[in-house]
């Protein structure tokens, strides 16, 4: 089979709608359940090249959550801490595989942004992964194959609706892509730009220090970065991308973005959220819009009386301004990515907000030596890899 119909494009007034190979040959996907759409075929691509190309350079299962084509995470499957099975929401009987600690770390990221998300595996889909991945809101999935109990799991959601696709991981695409705006075709080579640890010898401050723990997060950032709509900005810890800032006219609200839900990923381990006390049986999209609500400015939403019953069986106590910022001033390790460079000092400022010890960017700006300057500054450890990630 070379195409498939769909039912309509981006929007329902965009028909006719279908994916083709245009030299005929056969797609090198097979959906195995479920009817997917044009956007959904446009994540599920994207975020294949991404758990593919995040498997080859580290050598780890990998995996990705995917919304309107960038990454709302992204991961690999190192083991869960106690602390993260908490935060995840996985339960304590739970098996977990390397391909399932893959996704939970992946969709964990940014529980709000993954809502309604498309899912990609580097690895065969197993029951642990389609266990996890029952109880939460997902529009399908893309793996190189599945189990028969994962299969069948997978069938069973959304009342036998869910949308399972099987690429072929062999499949090689075409060096030359095409691409339609306004009636005027674009060609370009296909980026098959490699990243791996060779891209990260340029450590050009006075810190010389990397891990090779900070190695692999440099190479996670990268990998996310590339398939991330541009401008964009990764935070990454311990194998996970923790803040994904896409698609900013502006580098620096890149940086804030990112850094914010990196914020926010790191404010769900405060010991007042860890204590929230929820009321038998909220539904999981509920209970993470709760937990969002609460760590924000606007708490007093889902605090006020009348209100916090609905949600909590104890009355929270409020997470100060201050006790936010004593915590997130504990962070540390942090590895920040950027798709281009940075422009300004200001981007290392804000990293460094956000515990950021190392960073990779492509470097070439006039400014480089105050960007250095500021990074010295507060002793990080910062790469200049030499290539622009841009991607549209």
């Amino acid at each position: 089979m070379n195409e498939l119909e769909l039912k309509y494009g981006c929007n329902p007034n965009q028909k006719p709608s279908r994916i083709f190979m245009r030299d005929g040959s056969d797609l090198p996907i097979t959906v195995l359940n479920g009817k997917p759409g044009y956007i959904n075929f446009l994540d599920a691509l994207n975020s294949w090249q991404l758990v593919r190309e995040l498997k080859a350079a580290t050598g780890l299962p990998s995996a990705a959550s995917f919304k309107h084509v960038s990454p709302a995470g992204a991961a690999v499957g190192l083991p869960l801490s106690e602390v993260d099975k908490k935060i995840y929401f996985v339960d304590e009987a739970a098996e977990l595989t390397p391909i399932a600690c893959a996704y939970i770390r992946a969709r964990g990221a940014d529980r709000l942004c993954s809502y309604g998300d498309w899912a990609a595996l580097s690895d065969v889909c197993d029951a642990a992964t389609a266990r996890y991945l029952k109880y939460e809101v997902s529009d399908g999935i893309i793996a190189p194959g599945y189990t028969d109990e994962a299969l069948e799991i997978l069938k069973a959601k959304k009342k036998g609706n869910y949308n399972v696709v099987q690429i072929d991981p062999d499949y090689v695409p075409a060096p030359q892509e095409y691409k339609d705006v306004f009636g005027v075709t674009f060609q370009q080579g296909r980026n098959n730009f490699k990243i791996d640890e060779a891209l990260l010898t340029n450590i050009v401050t006075e810190n010389k220090d990397l891990p090779e723990a900070a190695k692999v997060d440099m190479i996670v950032a990268l990998i996310t970065l590339k398939y991330t709509q541009s401008n964009s900005v990764c935070y990454v810890k311990d194998g996970q991308a923790i803040g994904v800032g896409a698609g900013q006219q502006s580098r620096i609200h890149c940086k804030r973005l990112a850094g914010n839900k990196a914020d926010n990923w790191y404010l769900r381990q405060h010991p007042k959220v860890l204590g929230l006390q929820f009321v038998e049986g909220i539904r999981r999209p509920d209970r993470d819009n709760a937990i969002d609500i609460y760590t924000s400015d606007e708490y007093e939403d889902i605090l006020a009386d009348g209100v916090w019953q609905q949600t909590f069986t104890v009355k929270p106590e409020v997470l100060t301004a201050g006790e936010k910022k004593a915590w997130i001033a504990t962070q540390t390790g942090v590895t920040v990515g950027s798709d281009a460079f940075f422009p300004f000092g200001d981007n290392v400022e804000r990293a460094r907000k956000s515990g950021a010890s190392y960073i990779a960017e492509p470097g070439g700006s006039i400014r480089d030596d105050h960007v250095i300057e500021t990074a010295n500054k507060y002793g990080i450890t910062m790469c200049f890899t030499g290539m622009r990630l841009f991607h549209h």
